[in-house]
């Protein structure tokens, strides 16, 4: 058996506050369900994060009552009913603000991570 330090365990959960506009960029490329979501973040960073499928579920359902995401019931490849989600018009504008808000949070920290004494 394996055991891992602290120090070379990496962690995979998303940024907090991060999850709303990881979810609504995904949905921004295609309507997907949960699981889906999930499994594209995961792949589009490498495996640098994982999400928590419940928390996935929970998230879905706030940006829904928040008006940015529609839903429908659909098939899923393998013949299972899923509900599906896609962006509405809101929930564009909400991914335009959230990322112009994270991109100038990691300038900062890029900023302060370069500075010297």
């Amino acid at each position: 058996m394996l055991a891992f330090s602290p120090m070379t365990d990496l962690n995979t959960d998303v940024i907090q506050g991060t999850l709303d506009m990881l979810i609504l960029k995904t949905l921004s490329l295609e309507p997907m369900h949960g699981f889906g979501i999930a499994r594209r973040v995961e792949q589009i960073s490498r495996g640098v994060f994982k999400m928590n499928p419940g928390s996935v579920l929970t998230a879905l359902q706030r940006l829904e009552r928040a008006g940015w995401l529609d839903a429908e019931w659909r098939q899923t490849e393998n013949s299972r009913r899923a509900k599906f989600y896609s962006l509405t018009r809101t929930g564009k504008k909400q991914l335009e603000n959230e990322t112009a808000d994270w991109t100038r949070r990691a300038s900062a920290i890029a900023r302060l991570l370069k500075a010297e004494g």
